[in-house]
C-alpha cells in the first residue's frame, strides 16, 4: 500500500488515474446498452467516424473535440435515417459508414503537407498526458449521458427487448437515436485517454463481464461501471509500475477481469450443479 501511495505521488499520475476511473466507469455503464443492443460494430464505426472530424478541426484550427463530436453525431443521424425501421445493428449501413468516414479522414490528412497530428494518440490515446480540461469534459459528458440513460431507462430497455410493443405503447423511435448519440458522445469523450480503437474495448468488455454476474440491465450498468473503473486503476498501476502502454494496459486489465470473473462464475455453477446431482443421487 505504501508503495502504491508513493507511485501516485505525482500530480500527473493522479490526474491520469482520475481520468482512467472516469472513463472506465462511463464506458462500463454505457456499455450495458451497447451489449444489450448488440452495437459493438456500430461503436467501432462511431469511433472511426471521429477521425475525419478531428483531422478537419485541426486543419481549420477548431477544437478537435468539437470536430470529432460533430462528425460522429452527423454520422449517427445518417445511419439512423438510412436504417429506417430496421434493427439498429444494420451491418450494411454501418459498414458503408465505417469505410466512408475513415477514407474521408485519410483523404483530408493527405491534402495537408507536414500535417503534424500524432495519429497514434488518436488511435490508442494517451491517458498520461490528459489535462484538467479533459477531466472536466469527461465528467460533464458522463453526467449528461448517464443522467439521460437513467431518465429514459425503462423506455430504452422496453425498446431493446420489444421495439414493436414499445411503439404500440407510444414510445418514439427517437429514443434509439438518443441512445446512439449517447454512445457517440461517450466515445468522443474517451478518445484523449484511450483513443478510438481502445474505446470500443472499454464499451464492450466491462459490460460483458457484468452480464456474467447479473441479468438486470440496471444492475449491469452499475457492475459494468465498477469493472470499468477497476480496469482503469489496475491498468494504469501496471503501466506506471512496469512502463507499459497505459491505454493498452487498461484494456488488458478489463480482459483479465472478464477471464477471472468467467472462471469464478463457471466454477460456482459447476459446484452447484454437482451438488444438485449428488442430492438427486442420494435421494
Amino acid at each position: 500500500m505504501r508503495h502504491l501511495l508513493d507511485l501516485y505521488d505525482s500530480g500527473l499520475l493522479q490526474r491520469a488515474l482520475l481520468e482512467a476511473v472516469l472513463v472506465g466507469a462511463l464506458c462500463g455503464a454505457v456499455g450495458a446498452h451497447v451489449v444489450l443492443r448488440r452495437l459493438p460494430f456500430f461503436t467501432i464505426t462511431v469511433a472511426h467516424a471521429t477521425f475525419p472530424g478531428i483531422v478537419f478541426a485541426s486543419i481549420i484550427g477548431l477544437s478537435e473535440l468539437v470536430g470529432g463530436l460533430a462528425f460522429a453525431a452527423l454520422l449517427v443521424v445518417v445511419i439512423y435515417i438510412t436504417t429506417g425501421d430496421q434493427n439498429l445493428d444494420n451491418n450494411t449501413a454501418v459498414g458503408v459508414a465505417l469505410a466512408g468516414s475513415f477514407g474521408l479522414g485519410v483523404m483530408l490528412q493527405s491534402t495537408q503537407d507536414g500535417f503534424s497530428k500524432d495519429l497514434t494518440a488518436i488511435l490508442v490515446g494517451s491517458v498520461l498526458t490528459v489535462d484538467h480540461r479533459d477531466v472536466v469534459i469527461t465528467s460533464v459528458v458522463g453526467l449528461v449521458v448517464l443522467g439521460a440513460l437513467a431518465g429514459a431507462h425503462k423506455e430504452l430497455v422496453f425498446r431493446a427487448f420489444d421495439p414493436d410493443g414499445a411503439a404500440a405503447q407510444g414510445y418514439p423511435r427517437l429514443l434509439d437515436l438518443a441512445l446512439l448519440l449517447a454512445v457517440a458522445a461517450t466515445v468522443v469523450a474517451t478518445i484523449p485517454a484511450v483513443g478510438t480503437i481502445l474505446a470500443v474495448a472499454l464499451l464492450s468488455v466491462p459490460a460483458m463481464t457484468a452480464r456474467l454476474v447479473t441479468r438486470r440491465v440496471s444492475t449491469a450498468m452499475l457492475a459494468g461501471a465498477a469493472y470499468g473503473a477497476a480496469s482503469g486503476v489496475l491498468g494504469l498501476t501496471a503501466s506506471a509500475e512496469w512502463d507499459f502502454a497505459a491505454g493498452a494496459s487498461i484494456v488488458l486489465a478489463s480482459a483479465m477481469l472478464f477471464v477471472a470473473t468467467y472462471g469464478v462464475v463457471g466454477a460456482s455453477r459447476w459446484t452447484t450443479r454437482r451438488r444438485a446431482i449428488q442430492a438427486v443421487a442420494a435421494a
